[in-house]
């Protein structure tokens, strides 16, 4: 495999680009940087592609986010808009005519291809080529190829896994071909003989013969092969691999990879690259492809296919989605922009109704950039290179060995021993950190945004006050699409990123996140497929586990059966209760596993939904299991050699005045510093190097790897003093029986799955549940998490 790394050592650098882009470094919510190079230009939500037009003289991009989504037309040479038309679904396909005066964007789950009109100045939508009912009819187009030559347009889904064949005049079907695995790229070989499909849910490429319309081979992979290009002598194929970091170069004729670029900025890095695009320069001599979650672009010099090598990296967005070179010029779609944000918009609880897409939900509140970024030198990339290495906390030396202090029960070194045998790790669902304890004192918080004070949960701020307060944790999802993957794997693929959109907006989709379906799965798996290969017994109470029984096949007679998974309508009391009769019967019998996950989701709310428990019942039950299980372990022998931890999937149901992913935290064990305040930027990644650490297992990911351990908040002697469980104040039983406007709503909404429920008007709804109908929410204080980090003049380095 071909490395990406550059011999830094060597480097020549331009100082002027350096100390320019360096001094408006971003450091972002998840603990990595940006130095976005080039120019830039405003996108919509979620840019998911960006493509050419046969002259080179237009770009077109697709929006395909939670909020409102649109196709883009740009002017290459003058890097401005030129037009753009909203499409109601949306995603990843699109593609010019060879006349550029039509342009043809996946409808999504709307399953059609929309057809624009497009004369150079103006879009206008055209008509559609019909594939089947909407949603939920499971059809859902990925990319499209125009074969103008025989009229026919081929597209490919990921719903049906199937390649359908149009004819171009009538817009009839012609063929449909099932693939066997979600797709993803479509490309026509330009010779116009062929056409290759990527098998994004596979490890391979097909491919079909255009005038046959038939299979006629195919070709092993990577996994999860996305964006692919051809040369113009279609002699050589490029494919991005997301889980793979990498980019595999194939030999057409032959119909085999030979040859495999390894796109991450250190070799043999575990999951967190995320290449998935890539584009050759005019004169094919020099490869991009765009690493989501390094946010860059990785380059090589491909002009001998067999033995490329590194040029270096380029500092983009964050999460760049697509790439394309016209003349000199390199255009990136960063997917999140350039920034996470505070939400000082609300959700308001007295937004009206056509007002509520202006709330700043998570969801859409990362906006797209194009980034336009001139052909580098070789000593402007070789500053590029730099910039993009202290940008990224993850090395490869970390992985094996990261920050703490000698004697910490957080041991530096992975399977060196720590006091701490026992692991339980409780997610809970969606809270901010100034929702619940905006309130203290000690903390960065607002009250004027606290809805759950210590009234309403007096055991989580015990915690924080007896324990440790964190107040400078940060969730890696943005959703609990996302955020299950995150909490169980410190990485989230790029299916999850790509698809969690359509399903949240309303726009289709399944919930397929949280073990179910096999593309979503991160490469090596999740927490508890890691345990297994160190040896470690492993237990899921809720997590991954529904309706008694487990949705990802690792956790097959590693689940308690007993124990309720998703369910509002049942306390986390009750789940508290069958834990404890659970754990008290295998520490009876020898057989406690060494690290037990758990949901304890009810802190959700179902707002007021009729019939339901009160927001503020529901989330009052929430810190009594959360206090009633610290108190169980802690007066059971294993309390000496245990720690919990407690964490939000996510951030998403309110505001704070921080960022959208500030969440709240709890970590109890008497290795804890009691009474302690935390302040270290912590994440979600952040709590699972430490858990790994304790465990002496190795990082699932780059972002475990680089994030800093919890070792601040450990102390060396042990205090095994109990904890006692505080009493709620509000009754558990409390049910919602008003009948509003709220409740009206609220009884609309599907809360059997979860996170079905439109956050931002379930935000606004809690907020009138718990503050009262005419009550307003305040704006937050701080618009931006925003870090300008301190650079060494000796090293050039960013100080911890």
């Amino acid at each position: 495999m071909a490395g990406c790394r550059p011999n830094k050592s060597a480097l020549t650098i331009d100082g002027s680009i350096y100390q320019s882009l360096a001094a408006k470094r971003i450091k972002l919510s998840n603990g990595w940087s940006l130095t976005p190079a080039g120019r830039s230009l405003p996108l919509g939500d979620l840019p998911m592609n960006i493509v050419s037009s046969p002259s080179g003289k237009y770009l077109a991009v697709v929006n395909s986010g939670y909020g409102k989504q649109f196709v883009q037309v740009f002017d290459a040479q003058q890097e401005k808009e030129i037009s753009r038309a909203p499409i109601a679904k949306s995603w990843y396909g699109l593609t010019f005519s060879t006349d550029e005066k039509k342009i043809y964007a996946s409808g999504g789950n709307d399953n059609d291809v929309v057809i624009f009109d497009f004369d150079g100045a103006g879009l206008k939508r055209d008509t559609v080529v019909r594939m089947g009912k909407s949603w939920p009819v499971k059809i859902s187009p990925t990319g499209i190829a125009l074969d103008e030559t025989r009229g026919h347009i081929w597209i490919a889904t990921k719903e049906d896994s199937s390649l359908y064949i149009y004819n171009l005049g009538d817009r009839t079907l012609n063929k449909k071909i099932s693939l066997g695995a979600e797709a993803y790229g479509v490309r026509f070989s330009p010779d116009n003989k062929e056409i290759y499909v990527s098998l994004w849910g596979g490890s391979k490429i097909l491919i079909f013969n255009a005038a046959a319309l038939e299979k006629s081979g195919e070709i092993a992979t990577l996994s999860h092969p996305n964006d692919l290009i051809f040369t113009k002598n279609s002699k050589y194929l490029f494919v991005a691999h997301s889980l793979d970091n990498a980019v595999s170069i194939i030999d057409v004729q032959a119909r085999k990879v030979i040859e495999v670029l390894n796109a991450a900025l250190y070799p043999d890095a575990p999951n967190g690259s995320t290449t998935n695009a890539v584009a050759l320069s005019e004169d094919e001599q020099t490869l991009y492809a765009a690493n989501a979650d390094n946010n860059c672009l990785a380059v090589f010099d491909v002009s001998k296919p067999g033995k490329s090598r590194s040029k270096g990296f380029i500092p983009t967005g964050w999460y760049p989605t697509g790439v394309q070179v016209t003349g000199k010029k390199i255009f990136v779609t960063n997917g999140k922009g350039f920034s996470s944000h505070a939400n000082p918009k609300g959700p308001q609880p007295d937004m009206k109704s056509e007002k509520r897409s202006e709330a700043q939900y998570i969801g859409g509140l990362l906006i797209g950039t194009m980034s336009v970024i001139d052909e580098p030198s070789e000593s402007t990339l070789n500053t590029y290179s730099k910039l993009t290495y202290e940008n990224a906390p993850y090395s490869k030396k970390i992985e094996m060995e990261t920050q703490g202090e000698d004697g910490n029960p957080i041991p530096k070194k992975v399977g060196a021993a720590s006091p701490i045998k026992y692991v339980f790790y409780i997610v809970k669902e969606n809270r901010t950190y100034d929702q619940v304890l905006g309130d203290i004192k000690e903390g960065n918080g607002d009250p004027a945004l606290c809805l759950f004070p210590e009234k309403n949960t007096p055991n989580l701020h015990a915690l924080a006050r007896e324990f440790v307060l964190l107040d400078n944790f940060y969730a890696d999802g943005e959703v609990s699409a996302d955020g299950h993957n995150w909490s169980m794997a410190a990485y989230a693929n790029d299916y999850v990123e790509k698809t969690w959109p359509a399903n949240y907006s309303g726009r289709g989709g399944n919930y397929d996140y949280e073990g179910t379906r096999a593309v979503a799965f991160p490469k090596g798996g999740f927490i508890w497929d890691h345990a297994r290969k160190a040896g470690l017994n492993y237990r899921t109470y809720g997590e991954f586990a529904e309706n008694h029984k487990a949705s990802y096949p690792t956790l097959e007679g590693h689940f308690c059966s007993d124990y309720t998974g998703w369910s509002l309508s049942v306390k986390d009391v009750a789940r508290e209760k069958a834990w404890e009769k659970d754990f008290d019967s295998l520490y009876a019998s020898g057989a406690l596993p060494r690290i037990s996950t758990l949901r304890f989701g009810n802190d959700h709310t179902s707002g007021l939904a009729r019939g339901a428990f009160t927001p503020q019942a529901a989330v009052a039950d929430n810190d009594l299991a959360v206090g009633r299980f610290i108190e169980h372990l802690s007066r059971s022998p294993v309390w000496k050699e245990s720690a919990v931890f407690v964490v939000e999937d996510d951030a998403q149901n309110g505001p704070d005045h921080v960022d959208a992913h500030r969440t709240t935290a709890y970590v109890a064990s008497p290795f804890i510093k009691r009474h302690f305040v935390d302040h270290t930027a912590y994440t979600t990644s952040s709590m699972l190097r430490t858990i790994e650490l304790i465990l002496g297992m190795p990082p699932m990911s780059q972002y475990d790897a680089a994030a800093i351990p919890m070792f601040r908040s450990f102390d060396k002697a042990a205090n095994l003093s109990t904890f006692t469980a505080l009493n709620s104040n509000l009754s558990l039983d409390a049910k919602n029986v008003a009948i509003n406007q709220w409740s009206k709503k609220s009884d609309r909404f599907n809360w059997a799955v979860a996170d079905a429920v439109p956050d931002d008007e379930l935000s606004m709804i809690v907020w009138k549940a718990v503050k009262g109908s005419n009550a307003v929410m305040p704006a937050p204080r701080r618009s931006a998490f925003v870090s300008v980090p301190k650079v060494s003049k000796e090293t050039d380095k960013e100080d911890d």
